[in-house]
């Protein structure tokens, strides 16, 4: 089975590069790409509740029906929600954050490690239903984090959190022996960038 892994698209938000997690917006209108042809096929489709990612969904799949994973939803950045690095640079516990790598939690917010659990969780409970279903290939859409805390935990590399980076819009295709995952050999094969060029203001991360 081939599970398609896509980040929204770009809100208000992530373009002022404010840390959004919890903060439920919309999509900016002027950031949706005007030609997504590119994006497969699917047989399933499974979002994030949050609006912009059903928003997303619905622009590049917009005849197929989804399924929601609430435990796939964004960190929530507490009291940091909406704030930029600019804004948080001088501040002790924001820096202690950084120099962790982002572990631990802001104010207020979510711990990763709880993060990567629920997503884990979330995606395990989803693959087990598109298995059961005889799915052949399935969209995901979800955000940054959810796909840097899934396919950390289930890429046979064991590469790290911040590798599976990726711009909005673009993501990752993986693989599943459906048979392996039914015995509990959770593990994504043959993992490909969906999209050759990944850019964040005109800088080409891969």
């Amino acid at each position: 089975m081939e599970i398609i892994w896509v980040r929204h698209f770009m809100t208000p938000g992530n373009r002022k590069r404010q840390y959004i997690g919890s903060t439920d917006e919309p999509l900016d209108e002027e950031m949706i790409p005007q030609d997504l042809k590119d994006y497969p096929k699917i047989d399933a489709l499974t979002v994030s509740p949050m609006l912009r990612c059903r928003q997303t969904a619905e622009r590049i799949w917009p005849s197929m029906p989804f399924e929601t994973e609430p435990l796939m939803r964004e960190l929530d950045f507490g009291e940091y929600e909406r704030k930029t690095y600019e804004e948080l640079k001088n501040k002790p516990v924001y820096q202690a954050w950084l120099d962790s790598g982002g572990a631990g939690a802001f104010p207020g917010g979510e711990d990763r490690e709880d993060f990567q659990k629920r997503c884990v969780q979330g995606a395990e409970n989803m693959i087990s239903r598109l298995i059961a279903e005889d799915c052949k290939r399935a969209g995901v859409v979800v955000h940054g984090g959810t796909i840097m805390a899934v396919l950390s935990a289930f890429d046979p590399e064991k590469r790290p959190f911040y590798h599976w980076q990726v711009c909005n819009g673009n993501g990752y295709i993986t693989d599943i022996d459906p048979e392996e995952w039914k015995k509990g050999v959770h593990l994504f094969y043959n993992v490909r960038i969906l999209h050759e060029i990944d850019i964040i203001d005109g800088e080409k991360l891969r």
